[in-house]
C-alpha cells in the first residue's frame, strides 16, 4: 500500500466524522497555500549520501519512477534500489517529480533512466547542473521550464523527442546541441531562452513546432537541414538578433509570423519548393533583398492588408530578386507586385545563387560541436545550398 504525509492518512481514516475530515482538508489546503505541500508516494530510500528519494512502483511493479517529493541541493539518481530485499531499476523521472523545488542545485541520473516526463523540473530556479543518462528517448513537457539557473544542458544521443515547453523561459541557458536522434522539436521548446546564442539542428528532425525558438533575442544564426519539412507558426518570432536563416527546399509553406519580428534580419532567401506564405510572417521587419526562388508566384498578402506578409517598408525600400524570365509574372500577382524595386538575373540575384559552386559551411563533430578542421570518426558538414553530409574521416 501506498505512504503519503501524515494529513492525507488522516483525511483517508474511517475513524474521523465528516466534520473533522472536512476540517483536515482545509488545514491541508492552508498548508499548501504558504508553501507546505503533501505528497504521495509508494517507497522513501535513502541514498549511500544520505539523500532520501521518494519513488512509485513502474511498469507494472518492475521498475520504479522517481516521485514528487521536497528535494534540496545535490541529488544523484542511482540505477537500482533495493526495498524489502527486492532490487529494482530507477527508469523514469516521474510527473512533477522536483517540481518547483527552488533549492535544487544539481542533479545526476543513472543510465537506466529511460524517461523524463512531464514537469519534473518545472520551475527548479537554483538548478545549475543537470546529467542526463545514456538511456533518455523522451523530455516530456515543461520539463525544464524556467529552470533560470540553468546555464548548459548536454543532451544524449538516445533521445528522440523534446516536448512541449521542455526548456520554456530558460533565460540563461546559453547554447544547446540537439543529438542526432530527434525528430521533433515540439513547440514552445526553447521559447523566450533570451541568452541562447546558437542552435544546432540535426539532419534527423523534421518538425519545428510553433513558437519552438520564439523570443530567442540572442540567437543570430540558424540552419536548418533538408530533413526538415514543417517549421509551425511563430517558430522565430522576436529572434531579434537573427542575422542569417537558411531554408531547405524541403519545406514547402512559410507558416503565419513565422520571422515576425526579427529586426536584424536583412535579407532572405525564398527556396524553389516554397507554395505559400502565412499572414504577417515577416511583420515588422525591414528587409534589403527578398530572393525568390520560386519560378511561379502565388499570390501573397499585399501592402494593403493588415496581414501583409512584408512590412510596408520592405515593399517599398527592398529590392526584389525573381529568377530569369518571371518578372512578368511576379508583376502581375497579388502582394509581389506592391514591390516597388524588383529585377531578375544581377550580381546579387537568384540566377548567380543558381549557379554559385556548392562548397561546405561548416563542420560539426557528432555531438553538434563546430570543428575547423577535419575530425577523425563521422564528421556532418553543411553545405551552402542547405543540405547536409555525413563524412567518415580516417
Amino acid at each position: 500500500m501506498g505512504k503519503s504525509v501524515i494529513l492525507w492518512q488522516i483525511i483517508n481514516s474511517k475513524q474521523l466524522d465528516m466534520a473533522t475530515k472536512k476540517l483536515v482538508i482545509l488545514l491541508t489546503i492552508l498548508m499548501n497555500m504558504v508553501g507546505i505541500k503533501a505528497f504521495a508516494y509508494d517507497i522513501a530510500v535513502e541514498n549511500a549520501d544520505g539523500v532520501t528519494i521518494y519513488y512509485n512502483y513502474y511498469s507494472d511493479g518492475t521498475e520504479l519512477e522517481v516521485a514528487q517529493g521536497v528535494y534540496s541541493g545535490i541529488v544523484n539518481i542511482p540505477e537500482e534500489v533495493t526495498y524489502m530485499n527486492r532490487t529494482r531499476k530507477v527508469a523514469s523521472i516521474g510527473n512533477y517529480a522536483f517540481n518547483e523545488c527552488t533549492n535544487l542545485i544539481s542533479v545526476s541520473m543513472s543510465n537506466s533512466v529511460r524517461t523524463i516526463r512531464d514537469f519534473a523540473f518545472f520551475k527548479c530556479s537554483s538548478l545549475t547542473s543537470v546529467t542526463i543518462g545514456n538511456s533518455v528517448s523522451y523530455i516530456g513537457g515543461f520539463s525544464f521550464s524556467f529552470c533560470s539557473s540553468l546555464a548548459s544542458i548536454t543532451l544524449p544521443n538516445s533521445l528522440t523527442w523534446i516536448g512541449w515547453s521542455a526548456f520554456l523561459g530558460c533565460n540563461n541557458l546559453l547554447t544547446i546541441n540537439i543529438p542526432n536522434n530527434v525528430t521533433a522539436i515540439d513547440g514552445y521548446a526553447f521559447k523566450d531562452c533570451s541568452s541562447l546564442s546558437s542552435i544546432s539542428i540535426p539532419n534527423s528532425v523534421t518538425n519545428i513546432g510553433e513558437f519552438a525558438f520564439c523570443g530567442c533575442s540572442s540567437l543570430d544564426s540558424v540552419t536548418i537541414p533538408n530533413s526538415v519539412t514543417i517549421i509551425g507558426t511563430n517558430a522565430f518570432e522576436n529572434c531579434t538578433s537573427l542575422v542569417s536563416v537558411t531554408i531547405p527546399n524541403s519545406v514547402t509553406f512559410f507558416a503565419k509570423y513565422l520571422f515576425s519580428g526579427c529586426s536584424s534580419l536583412t535579407s532572405i532567401t525564398i527556396p524553389n519548393s516554397i507554395t505559400s506564405i502565412g499572414s504577417g510572417a515577416f511583420k515588422d521587419v525591414d528587409l534589403l533583398s527578398v530572393i525568390s526562388m520560386v519560378e511561379n508566384p502565388f499570390k501573397v498578402e499585399g501592402i494593403d492588408s493588415d496581414d501583409r506578409v512584408f512590412s510596408k517598408n520592405t515593399f517599398y525600400n527592398a529590392t526584389l530578386y525573381v529568377p530569369k524570365g518571371t518578372i512578368g509574372k511576379y508583376k502581375t500577382c497579388g502582394g509581389w507586385k506592391d514591390f516597388l524595386f524588383m529585377e531578375e538575373g544581377s550580381s546579387a540575384s537568384v540566377s548567380n545563387i543558381e549557379s554559385e559552386e556548392i562548397g561546405e559551411l561548416k563542420r560539426y563533430s557528432l555531438d553538434g560541436t563546430v570543428i575547423k578542421n577535419p575530425n577523425k570518426g563521422i564528421n556532418i558538414i553543411q553545405m551552402n545550398n542547405g543540405t547536409t553530409q555525413k563524412v567518415l574521416v580516417k
